[in-house]
């Protein structure tokens, strides 16, 4: 009876580390999307575009200088605090770890500037590949995120608090705000430069307004084999059964 206890842990253990492992694969696909994006210069996504903002004018003295995704983090854990203030008692204390998500997503997004660095941006084909290219790996990296079924993104997570205190349909809350952070970031432009920043907010922006969410819902009709690789084989637990054991030795 203990032994099969002990076997039942295990395999929730796996399935868990598996599971957020691909979740960690997923973050990682949807920031390399982020950053492409901002280094089209024709226009973040909406998801970075105040970051970016506050990056840039961090590097002129307005704002803390932090990187895209330090601001990132700051702009997420300002998410996850309104959804405590939406919600109140009906908060579930494990969406505090939207926290700790929306820290990793932010460290792979400044990673991936660096990646990203090292190609030349300055000509209108370059940028629209960037853009076109972003848009798509970040409606990829989303469709695997949605699929790992853990816990949300802060961006997420605020549109499902509004939706339950609202009783409006996901979408709707979506598009409000999504267009609410462009807002954003078009003020703080106005902010820190007294002009609309095209780099920031652009014909890009708009692209990934539209074609992101378009995307992901037909990509979404064809992840059955990623369903298939978040499903433990036999073989895969003997494995890292084997392996364990071999490491205690």
């Amino acid at each position: 009876m203990e032994k099969s206890a002990s076997l039942g842990f295990k395999s929730k253990f796996i399935h868990f580390a598996w599971q957020h492992l691909w979740l960690l694969i997923s973050l990682y696909i949807m920031t390399l999307g982020v950053a492409l994006s901002v280094r089209s210069n024709i226009g973040s996504s909406v998801i970075s575009s105040l970051p970016m903002s506050f990056s840039l004018a961090g590097e002129e003295g307005a704002v803390p200088a932090l990187t895209i995704g330090e601001y990132t983090n700051l702009m997420n854990a300002v998410l996850v605090v309104l959804q405590i203030l939406i919600l109140r008692r009906r908060f579930e204390l494990i969406q505090l770890f939207q926290l700790l998500i929306g820290t990793v997503f932010g460290v792979l997004i400044d990673i991936n500037m660096v990646i990203t660095s090292v190609a030349d941006y300055s000509t209108v084909p370059m940028q629209i590949t960037a853009a076109l290219a972003g848009c798509s790996i970040l409606a990829f990296g989303i469709s695997m995120e949605i699929l790992c079924g853990s816990v949300t993104m802060p961006g997420e997570g605020i549109q499902v608090a509004v939706c339950q205190v609202t009783g409006a349909s996901f979408p709707k809350v979506k598009i409000i705000i999504d267009t609410s952070l462009v807002v954003l970031a078009v003020l703080s432009c106005y902010i820190f430069w007294g002009a609309w920043q095209w780099n920031i907010i652009g014909p890009g922006t708009l692209f990934a307004m539209i074609y992101v969410g378009w995307l992901v819902k037909i990509i979404n009709k064809r992840m059955a084999w990623f369903n298939t690789l978040l499903d433990y084989r036999p073989g895969f637990r003997r494995y890292v059964y084997g392996l364990a054991r071999f490491i205690k030795r």
